[in-house]
């Protein structure tokens, strides 16, 4: 037979006060006496009581959570940064709804729906892509959105991202100073913000020297797709001697076909740059040269703006670009001197 629910009136009798120190003690950012929040504790220990933190919602209009829609975790930017976000929003006090929904636009919609029905104070996407109309019913809602590592053209949403085209640029200039001619770029996917600003860096990088890439592939972020686009690259006659990669997952696949497919030497052969610095680009194995996404500070604006939205301090959106350091390891040719 199961028992009957404990209720906050069980505990406050039992605690002796009032069913409204309960609800205190329970509620984030409420204030109670120490001997207060001792007593409620106990008591709901003995009971086995839990609040019901969706029901307070309905009643004072603040679930303190927030949805975390993310489009794909093959790339290990993106576990690390679903992490600090979480840990981040968490510190603030709020809870974290996670849902995956890719870029599809039927599934984003479902996924906003849901969290729209579970009453979120506020939504985080990390790089999914807002229709206009799906922006429209968030912000006819009073819920902000802000992007993380995509940016989007619509002034409704905020986005906070890394600077990409300088970014994009800063590779040039490395791989020029290094003395190659020979210049391709394996581009991140062309249908997100984050790839197309790459690119547009990265060439004009290279135009400010007098030069154009050897060629220009769109990887699509994907691993399988960047093993493709390496084969036919450095297989065909007068093949590029550097390569700049639109993220390091996709860098790993260029560098595998590169030595253990082809026989090439990294970097003696071809220089190979990426884009992240993901915890495996410092490991021996790959040693991979790359451009850091400052993932700490890009965190710290996301969640900024979002409180700032959600507490009422600022409804502006803002376009936020954060600007990371190259990190030089072995898998790219170093320029004599070279300083960024």
């Amino acid at each position: 037979m199961m028992s009957e629910k404990v209720t906050s009136n069980d505990v406050a009798r039992l605690a002796g006060v009032s069913q409204s120190a309960v609800s205190r003690v329970f509620t984030p950012g409420a204030s109670a006496s120490k001997k207060t929040v001792a007593k409620v504790r106990a008591a709901a220990e003995q009971l086995g009581y839990r609040p019901n933190a969706l029901a307070r919602g309905l009643i004072t209009g603040r679930t303190r959570m927030i949805g975390l829609v993310v489009a794909y975790l093959d790339n290990q930017f993106y576990p690390e940064a679903v992490e600090r976000l979480s840990r981040a929003l968490q510190a603030r006090g709020y809870h974290i709804l996670v849902f995956m929904a890719g870029n599809d636009t039927a599934n984003v919609a479902q996924v906003v729906q849901e969290l729209l029905d579970y009453q979120v104070e506020g939504i985080v996407t990390a790089s999914v892509a807002m229709s206009y109309d799906l922006t429209a019913r968030c912000d006819a809602a009073g819920i902000p959105v802000v992007m993380f590592n995509r940016g989007q053209d619509d002034p409704r949403l905020s986005e906070v991202t890394s600077d990409n085209y300088g970014g994009g640029r800063q590779v040039a200039e490395y791989l020029v100073a290094g003395g190659h001619s020979r210049i391709a770029h394996v581009a991140g996917w062309q249908g997100a913000s984050t790839g197309r600003d790459r690119a547009r860096g990265f060439i004009a990088g290279l135009a400010a020297h007098g030069m154009k890439p050897a060629a220009v592939v769109d990887g699509m972020y994907n691993r399988d797709t960047a093993v493709a686009v390496a084969r036919d690259l450095f297989s065909a006659p007068g093949r590029p001697d550097a390569v700049f990669v639109g993220n390091d997952h996709m860098a790993f696949a260029v560098m595998d076909v590169l030595r253990h497919e082809l026989g090439l030497s990294v970097p003696g052969d071809v220089s190979v740059v990426g884009y992240d610095d993901v915890p495996i680009a410092s490991w021996l194995a790959y040693d991979l040269t790359t451009v850091r996404q400052p993932v700490n500070r890009m965190v710290e604006a996301t969640v900024d703006a979002l409180a700032a939205f959600i507490e009422g301090d600022d409804d502006e959106p803002h376009k936020i670009r954060i600007p990371g350091p190259l990190i030089q390891r072995s898998s790219a040719r170093k320029p004599e001197g070279w300083t960024p």
